[in-house]
């Protein structure tokens, strides 16, 4: 198993060591198995469209199937808070993958919407609690000085969902069919599943089971401690001041800026092709200039492009294009630097329950604020829709509650 070291409690206080033979190998695989299961979850936004007009359903219902997965991730990530840390880390990975794959199969099966409610349900119980295992197998790995860089590899599965993941679905969906690309996801994550089972490590230092506290005393160790509270605020306010307007970018180009829903495939591609290698300059500036200091930067400039998608007029496509791209850039370049800091406010020791506690807030959060905007959201009577201009405002709102609050995470 590869070492890991205890972090810094001031961030530059321990010199940079050069990473760990085979770690770059793991964090790609690890940063594969994050591709799959997020171009599971977005892939319901960019072919909301579709399911708005196939399924006959209106916003409200349209944010409920995406608000659904969240809210099935966050209930299932607290459960298994209480135990993840009492396995090898790969073992409850695989076990978690098994089930996303299930769970992704079901929606490519579904025959109305709600079984495609029920699907999403099932995909987001276990694919949700994939997301945080994952960060904490990193924060394993990699000590704290190279943890946003570290972050920053496995967090460009996000781009990367953006550039390949996305558009191939929308190929996809348009060629055969909006069943397809669930139906080839869940048979490339079979094969994702292999690699892993045979080139993860055991990864089992951390259980210790004399340690192992009863429910409610760990209930006490993850939430009596202040700072993991700030923590976990943190990444409520980061969901609020994204996923308000992320599920809607679609609709919104489709029905009030005039994109073809073909088009939609460029917007996303040209967007996560540039965070590709911003995402990676934002994780190696945050390791090396402190990831409060990026982090807060990058938070600020990221509420110009909210509010510009959220308020775009009818334009042309490449002017579409070049405002995703800051988008892109900005908002989902918050994370990295915040992610390190949430990773760095906790002992080893609890870091897996802990990030199985924040993956499951964070998708709370993620389901409240996709709910919020479809009850803000509506539809006019020429098919537009109304209010998102509201919905950015709330969340450049929330993106200066994140900067305060990242003000009073502490390292340990």
């Amino acid at each position: 198993m590869l070492p890991s070291a205890p972090s810094p409690a001031i961030e530059g206080a321990a010199p940079r060591r050069p990473p760990a033979p085979g770690e770059t190998r793991l964090l790609l695989l690890l940063a594969a198995v994050q591709f799959t299961h997020i171009v599971d979850f977005m892939i319901m936004m960019p072919l909301g469209p579709q399911f708005m007009r196939l399924f006959g359903v209106v916003p409200q219902q349209f944010g409920l199937l995406v608000s659904a997965y969240t809210f099935a991730a966050a209930a299932s990530g607290f459960l298994a808070a209480f135990w993840v840390d009492r396995l090898d880390r790969k073992r409850a990975l695989l076990a978690l993958y098994a089930g996303f794959i299930v769970g992704t199969t079901l929606c490519g099966l579904a025959p109305n919407y709600l079984s495609l409610l029920a699907a999403r349900i099932v995909a987001g119980a276990f694919g949700g609690v994939i997301g945080g295992l994952v960060f904490a197998i990193v924060a394993d790995l990699v000590p704290y000085e190279r943890r946003a860089s570290a972050t920053a590899i496995v967090a460009a599965a996000f781009s990367l969902s953006s550039v390949v993941g996305i558009p191939c679905a929308l190929w996809l969906a348009a060629a055969a069919g909006w069943r397809t690309p669930f139906l080839v996801l869940a048979l490339a994550s079979v094969g994702v599943a292999a690699v892993a089972w045979r080139a993860l490590p055991p990864l089992s230092a951390h259980v210790d089971p004399q340690a192992w506290p009863r429910p409610l005393g760990q209930l006490r160790a993850i939430f009596g401690v202040p700072n993991h509270r700030w923590a976990f605020g943190l990444m409520i306010a980061l969901m609020f001041a994204g996923f308000t307007v992320i599920p809607f970018i679609a609709p919104y180009n489709v029905a009030n800026v005039g994109i073809r829903e073909a088009d939609l495939a460029i917007v996303y591609f040209v967007g996560g092709l540039a965070t590709l290698v911003t995402s990676q300059v934002i994780g190696r500036l945050a390791d090396r200039h402190g990831k409060r200091r990026v982090f807060t930067v990058v938070a600020l400039v990221s509420v110009v492009p909210l509010l510009l998608t959220t308020h775009l007029p009818p334009l042309p496509l490449p002017a579409v294009v070049a405002s995703a791209v800051l988008f892109f850039v900005f908002v989902p370049g918050r994370f990295g630097p915040a992610l390190a800091l949430v990773t760095g406010s906790v002992e080893p020791r609890l870091r897996g329950s802990f990030m199985s506690f924040n993956a499951s807030i964070q998708q709370l959060g993620a389901g409240f604020a996709s709910l919020l905007a479809g009850l803000l959201i509506g539809r006019a009577s020429d098919g537009t829709l109304t209010g998102y201009g509201t919905v950015g405002w709330i969340a450049a709102g929330w993106t200066f509650a994140a900067i305060w609050i990242a003000r009073r995470v502490r390292i340990v």
